[in-house]
């Protein structure tokens, strides 16, 4: 699969999943999570939304494809499973030990950018 293909799935999916996430964190979970709870649901909705945009802009760069843009897609995407995958669960009372990948994911946003700003630096030759 191409890179832009997956970036463009990837990005978009996450995107619509982030939306449908914001929608029952305010409507299904208001009355069940306390507000702390549902801080933590909404940074994990922020996040994933920004980097869903992240991946359909890797997509739109993949014109000119190289390994730093795959890299910071891979990134991209392994820091929305870790970082919002994680929050979302311990939003909704998972055992704190899972709090131990949200770190792991917020590094996977970093490295993605980090690479994504390298790959493009590589693509404007």
């Amino acid at each position: 699969m191409s890179l832009a293909r997956l970036a463009g799935i990837a990005g978009a999916t996450a995107a619509a999943l982030a939306v449908a996430c914001g929608a029952f964190g305010a409507h299904a979970l208001r009355n069940h999570l306390d507000a702390d709870a549902l801080a933590t649901w909404r940074i994990a909705v922020d996040y994933q939304f920004w980097h869903a945009l992240a991946l359909v802009l890797v997509a739109a760069l993949a014109r000119m494809p190289n390994r730093a843009l795959r890299f910071a897609a891979f990134a991209f995407i392994a820091g929305i499973v870790l970082f919002c995958a994680s929050l979302y669960a311990l939003a909704l009372g998972a055992p704190r030990a899972l709090g131990m990948l949200t770190p792991v994911g917020g590094v996977a946003f970093i490295v993605g950018w980090i690479t994504l700003a390298l790959g493009c630096r590589g693509a404007a030759r």
